[in-house]
């Protein structure tokens, strides 16, 4: 019951993906925390630098990104469901 109600859905990772994947939600959603904030900071400072167009190349930066990751998602989500098995069967 605890597994059920903890593990992480590949559907709402790749709606967060999709909507919101420019900051990384989809990363904090599946508990990839780290690279998270690093796709969100890379992102507000792009936002911020675009006016002197440095802030074109933090854009190139996440977009492949972006589009590496809608690969990337079932993998991470398996990882992170199997991780919670194993925690909660107590292995």
């Amino acid at each position: 019951m605890q597994y059920d109600a903890a593990k992480k859905s590949t559907g709402i990772a790749y709606l967060l993906w999709f909507f919101l994947g420019w900051f990384g939600a989809h990363r904090f959603y599946l508990g990839q925390t780290g690279t998270g904030a690093a796709m969100a900071m890379i992102s507000v400072v792009s936002w911020i630098t675009v006016f002197i167009a440095i802030g074109f190349v933090g854009f190139i930066v996440i977009g492949v990104w972006w589009l590496v990751d809608a690969l990337l998602i079932p993998g991470i989500a398996t990882r992170v469901n199997q991780e919670l098995a194993t925690r909660l069967s107590g292995i």
